[in-house]
């Protein structure tokens, strides 16, 4: 593993137990779907949620959340879709979340955000 991947699971690890302690069901990580890859998906009540983590150490200038592009969004629309409809989930009872991960290596903190159905 690279020092980018390294951050990136840390982060995904960070949201896992963040989505644990906010009562969601961890139902699968890292799933390929078509050319995406879903970081986590989870049940919350009676939906189900894809998550794309985008983790980022304080040594970068720009937020976890600067990096999580149009097309990005648009890729993960497209497996939210491929995903509903393999598994014969009703859309609506489907959203697309993210999490960011901001790490402060100097006071060894990180700062969580969950962004809920963004799109």
């Amino acid at each position: 593993m690279n020092h980018k991947q390294i951050v990136g699971r840390y982060g995904e690890d960070l949201a896992l137990e963040y989505l644990k302690k906010k009562g969601y069901k961890i139902t699968d990580r890292n799933l390929k779907i078509s050319y995406q890859e879903i970081d986590i998906i989870a049940k919350i009540k009676e939906k189900i949620v894809l998550i794309e983590v985008k983790t980022r150490v304080s040594k970068y200038d720009n937020s976890a959340e600067e990096n999580f592009s149009r097309r990005k969004i648009n890729n993960l629309i497209k497996a939210l879709e491929i995903y509903t409809a393999r598994n014969k989930i009703n859309p609506e009872n489907a959203r697309l979340d993210l999490i960011t991960v901001d790490i402060n290596k100097a006071k060894k903190i990180a700062k969580i955000k969950h962004y809920k159905d963004v799109f």
